[in-house]
């Protein structure tokens, strides 16, 4: 099972730590959350990126997909205000940019979400006309998106399989592709199946996390049946990169290897 190495839960610690960590527990790709200070999409230069891919290179690792943080910065490609709209565009094209100067095949995005009081269908058109935009500019440059559905706390437009099959019709885009986020997936009601039933071979990317059902918890702090996803995976055939997209109540941060030490020996029991 290819289980990148990630930032998330690192970013009170230097970038460098997450690298060696990842290195040393026999990571070979690597999810980079574009956060600061580690990567912070609207400041980092191409130099700094290319910087970053050497410094992963040398301990042999290699940058798989880049997620920009789009959830607590203040991005959102379906909002009805012009500038916040056009400034999240801006930044998710930037993003694809890196993306070259990183070495990574995917960008990962999300839908955004409209005003609760506005029609969906306006905010709707909105989100698929932004990441229409994106993904034709992430073409040209030889990257592939990816669009992760959200919570409904998250957002109003694309919470689960079936909106996300949707979109991504509408929008039409080859290189567009899904991601399947077990948290996600269970607080909408689905599996495994639902998604690849929805999606089939367009989902390209997994976030492996533990909830109950919410969370984005290290295996065992929740209640969600991992081992069944990675089952239900195997046996549809899914055979790219999963991620442990820990978060938690933020307590993760204070020392993350054994966390991640104890999610990839989870996985290997399992396996």
């Amino acid at each position: 099972m290819n289980i990148t190495g990630s930032n998330f839960s690192y970013q009170h610690l230097p970038f460098e730590r997450f690298l060696d960590d990842a290195a040393d527990l026999g990571r070979s790709e690597l999810e980079l959350w574009g956060i600061a200070p580690h990567l912070h999409v609207p400041r980092a230069s191409d130099a700094e990126a290319r910087a970053i891919r050497r410094q992963a290179e040398s301990r042999g690792l290699r940058v798989r997909c880049l997620t920009p943080e789009q959830v607590m910065y203040p991005v959102n490609v379906a909002s009805p205000v012009t500038w916040l709209r056009a400034e999240s565009v801006a930044m998710f094209r930037r993003a694809a940019e890196l993306c070259v100067e990183l070495g990574a095949e995917l960008l990962l995005l999300t839908p955004g979400r409209g005003f609760e009081d506005e029609p969906v269908e306006a905010a709707w058109r909105r989100s698929v006309d932004a990441v229409g935009e994106i993904a034709a500019y992430a073409g040209a440059l030889g990257v592939t998106c990816v669009l992760e559905p959200l919570q409904r706390v998250e957002s109003n437009l694309v919470n689960d399989s079936r909106t996300l099959a949707r979109m991504l019709d509408e929008i039409g885009a080859p290189n567009l592709g899904a991601v399947l986020d077990t948290v996600g997936m269970a607080t909408a009601g689905e599996g495994v199946d639902d998604y690849f039933d929805a999606l089939g071979d367009r989902v390209r990317h997994v976030h492996l996390i533990d909830g109950s059902p919410a969370g984005h918890l290290a295996w065992g702090d929740g209640e969600l049946p991992l081992g069944d996803y990675l089952e239900a995976l195997g046996r549809r055939g899914y055979g790219g990169a999963m991620t442990f997209e820990l978060f938690g109540d933020g307590s993760y941060a204070f020392d993350p290897r054994p966390v991640v030490e104890r999610c990839l020996e989870a996985v290997r029991t399992f396996s």
